[in-house]
């Protein structure tokens, strides 16, 4: 269980409710699935458990090491004082007009890229807003499912290096972070 613990960012009850119904034949879209069957509140307060891009968390270094990370690779961490302060601007705007941090799959965008996206969505719905958040938390947990080691619970357990073609031979679907239902994830 530990080791799905952090793929929601400060919301554990997400991997606890998916291990507990133990019935998915995936984890990435057992895990999607409480999500998505979670109340409009919880939903919410998953959203709002993300930080900002290249915000108040960052700049205290409070983000968690996968946030961190995934904000370095989109270059969040070393923007120049005008970009600072735009996408400052921008998350202040956007937090005003949805009451939630502004949520994108930053290893799958540019320093660019982020800035465009966050100033469309600005347009948006709140309800529409509140869909591609939960949209793009998919997208950062399939990824960092994806770099998680295999934990198949035996001793024939492949090696890191070759988990993600065994599991796709032994378990299509698997994503890597192959668990059986019914198995101990620790």
């Amino acid at each position: 269980m530990a080791r799905y613990r952090d793929l929601f960012e400060y919301s554990p009850w997400a991997a606890e409710r998916a291990l507990r119904r133990r019935r998915f034949d995936n984890v990435y879209r057992g895990l999607m699935q409480v999500v998505y069957d979670a109340s409009p509140e919880d939903q919410v307060a998953l959203i709002r458990a993300h930080p900002e891009l290249a915000g108040n968390a960052a700049i205290d270094r409070t983000l968690t090491e996968a946030s961190a990370a995934e904000q370095a690779s989109a270059v969040l961490d070393r923007l120049g004082e005008s970009q600072f302060k735009r996408f400052h601007a921008l998350n202040q705007a956007y937090r005003h007009r949805f009451g939630f941090s502004f949520v994108l799959c930053v290893l799958l965008h540019d320093k660019a890229g982020s800035l465009t996206a966050l100033e469309q969505r600005l347009e948006a719905s709140r309800s529409a807003e509140i869909t591609t958040a939960i949209a793009e938390i998919g997208k950062i947990v399939h990824l960092r499912l994806e770099a998680l080691p295999c934990a198949w619970p035996n001793s024939n357990a492949p090696s890191p290096a070759t988990c993600n073609a065994w599991t796709r031979a032994a378990m299509p679907g698997c994503n890597r972070a192959c668990i059986r239902p019914g198995t101990s994830t620790t």
